[in-house]
């Protein structure tokens, strides 16, 4: 078998892709909050039901940005089971991280433990979206309003999810999306944040925004308002006209990439539920996107037989995620956090992109199985 990525980018036809580029192109308008990328940002509203969306370089730089945007301090309540950029953001921003344990079914942060973890430092929760699978918002929205804190989603994973029919991004205070090469959704490098503030509209370049899109705008370009005024500290987390027409490319292709991404766990789960195997819990109110097949093992070791096994067939899975967030170098307290300790050391995700054939799929599975059934023999 030739190597089997664990993802792979997906590219729509090059002629549909230099056609939008040609247009950025023939305009000489190639950056700097341009046509293309508004219109991005307008596509991206359409298709997901949403209202207010900022195009930002990439899924980190949005956390940071959300962040700055409270102008956020002391201690930020967060998860140790999600990617390295939840925690890096929250240090880099002079916040400090205090790690909540997670669900052992949806592998999110446990909702019933945040409250014993808040303080008179605590600012907000930011928590993530684990594969795509929505936290229990509306838990997390009675305990930020009852101790007044901000909520920030790091919904990375989360384009095309939604509960009760409203797409994920619409919750909390400021949801980030990543739109990365390896998303299912990308710009090649990009993010987004979504802004859901109903405040009376103030004046902006852009037309009327809400207070709070107002200052994403400033902090996303230097602080510009106008040519030569500038409100407030910003940074350069503009994206491009060239990633905008990639964006605007994919998204025609946004419905059939999901599609497939559910036939492609059908083929998984025919094969892989009912082989003493975990797999994260969906709520009967939630349309998830599946955009990760996650699988956790009975142990550790388990976990690195079948890793290790399949990469000798050149099969690459990942340990994502690995390790547990709260035991990276920089960070002091750690917290008590034996579900996600647990969790992050037996779980890898399988591969899954657009395109993958049935065939493979299936091989992958059975050689999953086999590899667990060696182990536990």
């Amino acid at each position: 078998m030739s190597k089997i990525l664990v993802t792979k980018p997906f590219q729509a036809p090059y002629e549909e892709v230099s056609a939008e580029i040609q247009r950025a192109w023939d305009a000489q308008w190639l950056t700097n909050n341009g046509p293309l990328l508004n219109e991005f940002e307008e596509k991206l509203n359409g298709f997901l039901g949403t209202s207010d969306c900022s195009i930002v370089s990439n899924g980190t730089i949005a956390i940071q940005v959300a962040i700055k945007a409270f102008n956020l301090s002391g201690e930020i309540i967060t998860t140790p089971f999600s990617y390295v950029a939840t925690t890096s953001s929250i240090v880099w921003e002079g916040c400090t991280p205090v790690f909540v344990d997670i669900d052992p079914f949806t592998f999110n942060i446990d909702v019933d433990k945040i409250e014993a973890a808040i303080t008179e430092k605590t600012s907000a929760i930011l928590a993530t979206h684990v594969f795509g699978v929505p936290c229990n918002v509306d838990a997390i929205a009675k305990l930020a309003d009852q101790y007044k804190l901000k909520v920030i989603y790091d919904a990375a994973h989360c384009f095309g999810t939604e509960i009760n029919g409203k797409s994920v991004m619409s919750f909390g205070h400021l949801s980030t999306l990543s739109l990365h090469a390896t998303k299912l959704m990308h710009c090649v490098e990009g993010g987004a944040i979504f802004v859901n503030d109903h405040s009376p509209k103030v004046d902006s370049l852009s037309g009327k925004v809400s207070p709070l899109r107002y200052r994403i705008d400033r902090l996303r370009n230097f602080g510009h308002y106008g040519p030569e005024i500038f409100d407030g500290v910003g940074i350069n987390a503009k994206n491009s006209e060239i990633h905008a027409a990639i964006g605007i490319v994919n998204l025609r292709y946004a419905q059939e990439i999901i599609a497939d991404r559910a036939r492609q766990h059908d083929v998984y789960n025919s094969i892989l539920l009912g082989s003493g195997l975990k797999f994260p819990h969906i709520e009967d109110n939630v349309q998830w996107n599946k955009s990760y097949y996650p699988v956790v093992f009975q142990s550790e070791q388990e976990a690195l037989h079948v890793y290790n096994g399949l990469g000798n067939e050149n099969i690459i899975a990942r340990r994502y995620f690995y390790p547990a967030l709260n035991t990276l170098s920089y960070i002091e307290e750690q917290g008590d956090t034996p579900v996600a300790s647990e969790i992050s050391k037996s779980i890898l995700c399988l591969p899954l992109y657009f395109g993958l054939e049935n065939e493979i799929i299936t091989q992958i599975s059975h050689r999953v199985v086999e590899l667990c059934d060696e182990f536990r023999s």
